[in-house]
Parts: structure tokens; C-alpha cells; sequence
């Protein structure tokens, strides 16, 4: 005759069994972080015509090794090309480093990915503002906002890729 605790321990190990055939067992830890993430912000959710916003891009790699090289892309969101009234543009660029910002190039839907720099360490973040200049001339109480695709290699040879990633999007306001 079974004691009852042989009797726990056996119905313990078959649902433990159960659990892990039909992978509804609880992970052993937190999820892995994507190797590489990105992320916008901007200085102000309103503009009005004339006036500019900083958008501003990080890229982190999370992974064990440098990144080596990035392309992205970024374009307007569709609601944002149904207002043919919204006239604007990015007209700079600047990389953020340790000893302050660098201007860099690639402003509009092209490759953004060189504006990153030099190799980006594991664990550390590159930092590109654009900025958005807002025509004198342009249609009111419109979002303007966008989304990007990117490619990361890694000094592993390894690669990822991410998006969309959509940007939080400006309103212009009428004074």
C-alpha cells in the first residue's frame, strides 16, 4: 500500500510532466530583451505653423555583442500623408555623445542607420534628434507622425530586425 505522500509525489511528477509536454509550465525566468531596440520621443506633442519639434531616436543594443552597423528607414503614417495640407520637413540632424552632439546626414525617408555612429557597445544607447520644421504656410489641427523600420548586424554575425516603430505624433495647432 501507498503512503500518502508517495501518492503526492507521484501526481506532483505527472502534472510537472503534463506541464512540460504541453509547455504550460512557468519560464524559469524574465523574457530576453530584443538585441536591439528603438525608441522616439519628442520635445513637444504641439507645434504650430512655422514652429519646429526635436524628434528624438535611441537605439539600444541589448545584446553581448557591438553593433556594427544599422540601417532605418523612416517615413510618414498614412493619416499623416491624407493631409495634403501639412507642410514640413526635417532640416537637421545631430548624434548625441559623451562629448556633446555631432551633426550628421540622411533626414528624410533614407538610411538614418549612419547617423548612429561608431559601433554601438552592449548595453549602450545612440542618441539622433531631428528636427521637424513645421512650413510657415501649413494646414492646422493635422498630426504629423511616423514610423521606422530598422536592420542591426552584430560583431557576431548575427542580425536583427524591428519595426514598425511609430513615433509619437505632433499636432499643429492654429494661433
Amino acid at each position: 500500500m501507498r503512503s500518502p505522500l508517495m501518492r503526492r509525489l507521484g501526481l506532483t511528477a505527472v502534472l510537472g510532466l503534463l506541464l512540460t509536454v504541453f509547455q504550460l509550465a512557468p519560464a524559469a525566468g524574465a523574457a530576453e530583451p530584443a538585441p536591439a531596440t528603438l525608441s522616439f520621443t519628442t520635445d513637444s506633442a504641439t507645434t504650430t505653423p512655422g514652429g519646429t519639434v526635436n524628434l528624438s531616436m535611441t537605439l539600444t543594443n541589448n545584446a553581448t555583442y557591438d553593433i556594427w552597423f544599422v540601417y532605418q528607414t523612416i517615413d510618414p503614417t498614412w493619416l499623416t500623408t491624407q493631409r495634403p495640407d501639412l507642410k514640413y520637413g526635417f532640416t537637421s540632424c545631430a548624434l548625441t555623445t559623451a562629448a556633446g552632439a555631432s551633426p550628421c546626414t540622411g533626414t528624410g525617408p533614407a538610411n538614418l542607420g549612419a547617423n548612429y555612429g561608431a559601433t554601438v557597445p552592449p548595453g549602450q544607447s545612440r542618441t539622433v534628434t531631428l528636427t521637424l520644421q513645421v512650413a510657415a504656410d501649413s494646414g492646422c489641427n493635422g498630426n504629423i507622425g511616423f514610423y521606422s523600420y530598422f536592420y542591426a548586424e552584430f560583431s557576431d554575425s548575427t542580425s536583427v530586425s524591428g519595426g514598425p516603430v511609430y513615433t509619437p505624433e505632433t499636432r499643429v495647432l492654429c494661433a
